[in-house]
This record gives structure tokens, C-alpha cells and sequence, in this order.
């Protein structure tokens, strides 16, 4: 079975209760059922994590190769800071497509800058909760199309 690897990263744990004006009102659990969902109307399986430790989230993104078609990733506040991320994301084969609920682009100058969206596949930004949904399709659509190459 297809699988697809969906990664939060810090403070994401806290969705529902920080910040309803910038990230909704929606939880985490919501999210991930969101993907799930998306995921099994394509014959996709879906495996979630969430970790406020960098170390934690290279290990995920190292484990993943050969093991994932694709990774959703949300790495919150290490977008902005974590070469170690980056390096992981470019030592394996998964893509990975970066995802933030809110846009990052138009909020303080220091979230402007991303480290990790020039070896991800896609970043998509700023749609709130759907932007997990739409990472998801987008994965599974290449899956499909390299299938049938």
C-alpha cells in the first residue's frame, strides 16, 4: 500500500488553543483526520507525527526514505532556522512538499525566509488547514502519474 508521512513540528500540538486569529480554531487531531481522509479516498495510507525536537524530526525525515511516497511537512518555527532539517530533507528520495496554515509571507520579516523550501518539492502557504489536504493530493497525484510512466 501507498503511504504518505505527515510531520509537525513545534507547537503544532498546541493548534486550537495558541493563536486562534492566525491559526484557526481547528486542533491538530483535525488535521490529521483531515489527511487521513483525503488519503484513503486514493488508496493512501497516512502516518503522523508530531515533535517540538528538531533531532526528532531528522529522524523521521532519515527513517522515511523507501518507506513513504511523499512527505507533508509543517516544520513551524525550524522553517526559518534548521540547516539540519534541510540537510535531512535533501538526503532522501521522498518529496516533500512544506505547509503552513497561515502565510508566512505576510507576517513578521523573520518568517519570510524559508531554509527548507528550495529542496522541497512545493511550499504551500497561507489557505489555513487545507493547504494539509492539498499537499496530500499533489503527492498522491505524482505517485500516480509516475505508476503509470
Amino acid at each position: 500500500m501507498n503511504r504518505l508521512l505527515l510531520l509537525n513540528g513545534p507547537n503544532l500540538n498546541m493548534l486550537g488553543k495558541r493563536e486562534p486569529g492566525v491559526y484557526g480554531n481547528q486542533t491538530l487531531e483535525e488535521i490529521v483526520h483531515l489527511v487521513k481522509k483525503t488519503a484513503a479516498e486514493k488508496g493512501f495510507e497516512v502516518e503522523a507525527f508530531q515533535s517540538n525536537h528538531e533531532g526528532e524530526l531528522v529522524d523521521l525525515i532519515q527513517q522515511a526514505d523507501g518507506k513513504y511516497e511523499g512527505i507533508i511537512f509543517n516544520p513551524a518555527a525550524y522553517t526559518h532556522t534548521s540547516i539540519a532539517l534541510r540537510d535531512a530533507i535533501s538526503a532522501v528520495q521522498a518529496p516533500v512538499i512544506e505547509v503552513h496554515i497561515s502565510n508566512v509571507h505576510a507576517r513578521e520579516e523573520f518568517r519570510h525566509h524559508s531554509m527548507l523550501a528550495p529542496v522541497c518539492r512545493g511550499q504551500i502557504v497561507g489557505i489555513g488547514i487545507s493547504g494539509y489536504r492539498l499537499a496530500a493530493l499533489a503527492l498522491m497525484e505524482e505517485t500516480d502519474s509516475e505508476g503509470s510512466s
